[in-house]
């Protein structure tokens, strides 16, 4: 299903989008990926999902992507014998390993590897941030805090250590149990969430163990802090706002997304955008004009992905919130501005044989009238690697691998196509100019731009570039091989 725009679309599932007719309508709005998030849903409710998503791609023959999202650990304060009580700033409150029902005085907090890891002066964020705690004194089953930022506290609200790392996994027993389920199932992408360090990555990446692509989650100060190792120790990245937001400064944020987004491209690693990028849409079928401004913000930023949560998985316009994403990234790629700012953006980086066979693609096709790359890719990286280039004619991803073509679907600017294992390339050129052609992307007097690796179906062997013509007479007549 060919897509008007290069940015992807990630679409939550849930509540509001658990059956047929709904998630195919998602897929043909716009949505080329689908989150499966393992904090909500039971996994017979989960495998029901992947079934129907796995239907919907068979029936309208388009590879769709399936993430699903670890919960990760949940660190959260114990329960209090009024259910709630009024913090006022200034005041003392202490946390404890007491699983005594709480008071206005203190609360349990069921962690002691929070306690083993903090320090005097560390912050302690309950309720999304709304809650701000000092600490004064610890040890390593109490801590005395002087309230900031007072407000209601009440039973299992959520805890955010912001100031250390924690010498906690990032996956939890929920999680381990999860990975494996899924990874059954057979999603395409893994997102690891709570992720401090590359070894969280490395554990994810043991258990899936070649059965899913590892996407780490951005979430916490020490990942900004260590982001270039769990780059590279990473598939791909996704830029999660929500506690980001909760544990820096929310002016930090945008900067940070920026830069983040920027290294992930010269890695040629899908990066997505995620969390509140339509939040009004779950109640309203109109989004605010920032919240426009924000999703054109990243894809001008040139994000591989934007994100909807619960706008699609439990709001009350889960399409329509796939229609406005579909029609602002249409409107951004077309404006001139765009094209100027991925142009000045683009960081050349590595020195292979395919490297520079893609940046030439990219190079040819936009200087001269070429209306598509066509890219033969085992793997995906070459097309990954084009991708990286940003070029400003439709990339075809061409594979006969269908863990590839799906694991794309998340990579900008791709529209991936099935096609048998190829043994000769002017079978490949004639694959190529018939994908360009049966896409719209071009007709029989226009040329498009093949790369491949020969041999064939070896990963990592691209080292070839041709100009073809879509007119498959003049490829017999003129192409050798």
């Amino acid at each position: 299903m060919r897509r008007l725009r290069n940015v992807k679309i990630v679409a939550t599932l849930g509540p509001a989008s658990n059956d047929y007719d709904t998630i195919r309508a998602l897929h043909e709005a716009g949505a080329d990926v689908f989150r499966l998030n393992m904090s909500h849903g039971s996994h017979d409710e989960i495998r029901e999902r992947h079934r129907i998503i796995r239907q919907i791609e068979k029936d309208l023959e388009s590879p769709i992507a399936i993430l699903a999202d670890l919960q990760g650990p949940k660190l959260r304060v114990g329960v209090f014998a009024n259910d709630a009580e009024e913090l006022e700033e200034g005041a003392a409150f202490r946390l404890d390993l007491d699983p005594a029902a709480g008071d206005i005085t203190r609360v349990c907090l069921p962690h002691p590897e929070i306690f083993a890891a903090l320090e005097p002066g560390a912050r302690l964020l309950v309720n999304d941030g709304k809650i701000r705690l000092i600490v004064q004194d610890c040890g390593q089953d109490f801590a005395h805090c002087t309230v900031e930022v007072g407000g209601t506290i009440s039973n299992r609200k959520g805890v955010n250590v912001p100031d250390v790392v924690l010498p906690l996994a990032a996956l939890s027993a929920k999680d381990r149990d999860d990975l494996e389920f899924v990874c059954q199932l057979g999603v395409d992408w893994l997102a690891l969430s709570f992720v401090q360090r590359a070894k969280d990555v490395f554990e994810a990446r043991a258990l899936a163990d070649g059965r899913a692509s590892i996407l780490s989650k951005i979430e916490k100060p020490a990942a900004v802090e260590a982001f270039d190792d769990i780059l590279d120790a990473s598939d791909g990245i996704m830029v999660a706002r929500g506690d980001l937001g909760v544990e820096l400064p929310v002016s930090a944020v945008p900067p940070i997304q920026k830069r983040l987004v920027r290294k992930c491209r010269t890695a040629a690693k899908p990066v997505i955008v995620a969390t509140q990028m339509l939040e009004s849409m779950i109640e309203s079928p109109m989004p605010t004009r920032a919240e426009v401004s924000d999703v054109a913000t990243a894809i001008y930023e040139g994000t591989d992905a934007i994100m909807l949560s619960a706008e699609s998985a439990a709001g009350s316009y889960p399409i329509e919130a796939v229609q406005t994403m579909n029609k602002v990234a249409i409107e951004v790629e077309a404006d001139p501005t765009y094209h100027q700012i991925i142009a000045a953006s683009r960081t050349a980086k590595g020195t292979t044989i395919a490297d520079g066979i893609v940046a030439a693609a990219r190079e040819i096709a936009e200087k001269t009238d070429i209306k598509a790359i066509c890219c033969f890719t085992q793997s995906g990286t070459t097309a990954l690697l084009t991708a990286r280039e940003r070029p400003g004619v439709p990339i075809i991803a061409m594979t006969p691998a269908t863990g590839t073509a799906r694991r794309l679907c998340l990579s900008w600017g791709c529209h991936c196509v099935m096609t048998p294992e190829q043994e000769r390339f002017k079978g490949a050129v004639v694959s190529a100019a018939r994908a360009a052609r049966s896409g719209g992307f071009a007709t029989d007097t226009d040329q498009i731009v093949v790369t491949a690796g020969v041999p064939f179906n070896v990963p990592g062997t691209t080292n070839i570039l041709r100009i073809a013509p879509c007119d498959e007479r003049l490829i017999y007549n003129t192409d050798p091989g």
